[in-house]
């Protein structure tokens, strides 16, 4: 039986995971592709500490260029993550003829140009069905399985941390510090949590599946990116009590000649599918012209369901050895010439129904203050809640919005901060009206 070598360079959590599959499950991957998947080398800066795997004598190596340069090696794995050194190594293994997989959204999202032309350049396969929701097979969907349609629009919970603790703040009350915490302490959330909780790891996701959705350039610089950080146990309370849930949705929709496409705290109705998603789980809506919605679940995060879809990808393209092809299914799901700059519609010009929380002094005449502002900006008002207070104290005034233009919101909300009768900033969270039905 044909031998496939692999070299793998990160043997951290999703690398342990991948020795792990290659060594267990090597019959039943074998019969897969009539060939042998071996580990030729797994590079990492710690060699001496047991992953609970074992390889084969003189396959670990500190050297990570032995793996790229290697004549030998067939498939070079990339899991080390980031922009800079996974860069120099990704389009080193390419200019030497190795096919890649890689699990690394932020290489994609940013230097996914490069990378791509220097694979159609030396016709190798990319593979980066991890880089995405985990295990959930979306990217293998939406460049195979929903190649004849047009498709409209890709929203969905991209990132398990916050998903984790937005559940944790629902169903338990905690507060967002005491959510975050937990997340850190089961191992969902990093010791710095930025890239999840500000919206940027979702924004690189999202990045890549607008370029395959609607046939264009990877652009990440344009979309808008805000974070769950500021969402309080007191809006989560109150999204209850009108009937939604609150859930971090990265959204992308081709709309005329432009892509809407932003991360960011939604509220959405109970009984929209994205509500029931909770804890790490990560979930993808697709609608397209032939299909309709289709609704993806499943594991974002963990070892074994990233490494399957690593392991995927390797299986893919040993497949593509085994039959002298490369490139069989165009690396961004459109054939090169048909990848268009397609831009993506400036923030301030959506569409959207709104949350607003103000905290306001308890005194007559402020509900219509407010409104009355609103009302300047052609903001109509469908709800309010306004809490009893005793006189002494600020209390929450809640609005739920018709829709409106979010430049007329910004504008309005501003000046009603910099009102005497408000205590603070406003809230604002987006309601999400379509996705997930």
């Amino acid at each position: 039986m044909r031998r496939i070598q692999v070299g793998m360079i990160g043997f951290g959590t999703v690398g342990t995971g991948v020795a792990r599959l290659l060594t267990e499950n090597r019959e039943i991957i074998s019969s897969r592709i009539g060939a042998e998947l071996v580990l030729k080398h797994v590079a990492d800066l710690d060699i001496e500490r047991d992953r609970g795997v074992v390889l084969a004598p003189g396959v670990l190596t500190t050297d990570a260029q032995k793996v790229v340069t290697d004549p030998d090696v067939d498939i070079v794995v990339e899991l080390i993550g980031g922009d800079t050194v996974a860069k120099a190594l990704t389009l080193s293994a390419i200019e030497n003829g190795k096919h890649v997989v890689t699990a690394n959204k932020a290489l994609l999202a940013g230097s996914g140009l490069d990378i791509f032309t220097a694979a159609r350049t030396h016709k190798v396969d990319i593979g980066f069905e991890a880089s995405v929701a985990g295990c959930i097979p979306i990217i293998k969907s939406i460049k195979e399985s929903l190649a004849a349609n047009r498709i409209y629009s890709v929203s969905g919970i991209l990132n398990g941390t916050c998903n984790y603790i937005l559940s944790k703040i629902t169903s338990e009350g905690s507060t967002f510090t005491e959510a975050l915490k937990n997340a850190q302490d089961n191992g969902y959330a990093e010791a710095d949590p930025t890239l999840d909780i500000e919206g940027i790891d979702a924004s690189h996701k999202l990045a890549i599946l607008t370029a395959l959705a609607y046939g264009m350039t990877i652009n990440l610089e344009d979309i808008y990116v805000e974070g769950i950080s500021g969402i309080a146990q007191e809006d989560i309370r109150f999204a209850e009590q009108l009937g939604y849930r609150v859930k971090l949705l990265a959204i992308s929709k081709h709309v005329g000649d432009g892509v809407e496409a932003r991360v960011h705290p939604t509220m959405i109705h109970a009984d929209n599918l994205f509500a029931s998603v909770n804890d790490s789980v990560n979930a993808v809506n697709v609608n397209g012209d032939a299909v309709g919605d289709m609704f993806f679940v499943g594991r974002g995060a963990g070892m074994m369901p990233t490494a399957g879809a690593v392991v995927s990808d390797l299986i893919d393209i040993s497949r593509n050895i085994l039959s002298c092809t490369s490139q069989r299914v165009p690396l961004l799901s459109f054939q090169d010439g048909h990848i268009k700059t397609i831009p993506v519609i400036p923030m301030d010009r959506i569409m959207s129904r709104y949350y607003f929380r103000f905290t306001v002094v308890d005194r007559p005449g402020v509900l219509s203050t407010i409104s009355g502002i609103l009302g300047n900006m052609g903001i109509s008002i469908k709800s309010v809640q306004q809490a009893e207070g005793d006189g002494d104290g600020p209390v929450p005034i809640v609005m739920v919005t018709g829709p409106a233009m979010e430049s007329d919101v910004k504008k309005a909300v501003a000046e009603i901060n910099r009102l005497t009768i408000t205590d603070g900033n406003a809230v604002i969270i987006r309601i999400g009206e379509d996705a997930g039905h």
